[in-house]
């Protein structure tokens, strides 16, 4: 591989994941460039699987579960019970969250981790 970054001593950790090709983590957050760490962060999760799927969970929050009664109380469907593709946009849903949340540096993360769904982050 033709590197840009020269190897060295002094190289980074972001420096050594470019080198390595390294794209299974997301862009950290660098709090004076977040107009920038938005844009890298859609293209991160349009790069995944079911990317467009993560994507619109950030973009028109979580799938909303269809309620059901069960023995005249009124709840949410259990996830045993969602169809097939339910289950998978809830799982992208969770995805969404947790991409998110790696790409917070610490202080930023103990400011909304009581978030549990990626639009709200």
């Amino acid at each position: 591989m033709d590197s840009i970054i020269p190897l060295g001593q002094n190289n980074t950790l972001t420096e050594y994941m470019i080198l390595s090709d390294a794209d299974n983590c997301p862009p950290m957050l660098d709090k004076d460039l977040y107009d920038s760490w938005k844009s890298r962060m859609e293209i991160y999760m349009k790069n995944r699987e079911h990317g467009r799927m993560i994507l619109e969970s950030v973009e028109n929050g979580p799938l909303i579960r269809p309620t059901v009664e069960v023995n005249g109380v009124i709840g949410t469907k259990k996830y045993a019970k969602l169809s097939a593709a339910e289950k998978i946009q809830a799982d992208y849903d969770m995805k969404a969250t947790n991409i998110i949340l790696q790409g917070l540096p610490a202080d930023i993360y103990s400011l909304v981790n009581h978030h549990r769904v990626a639009k709200d982050l």
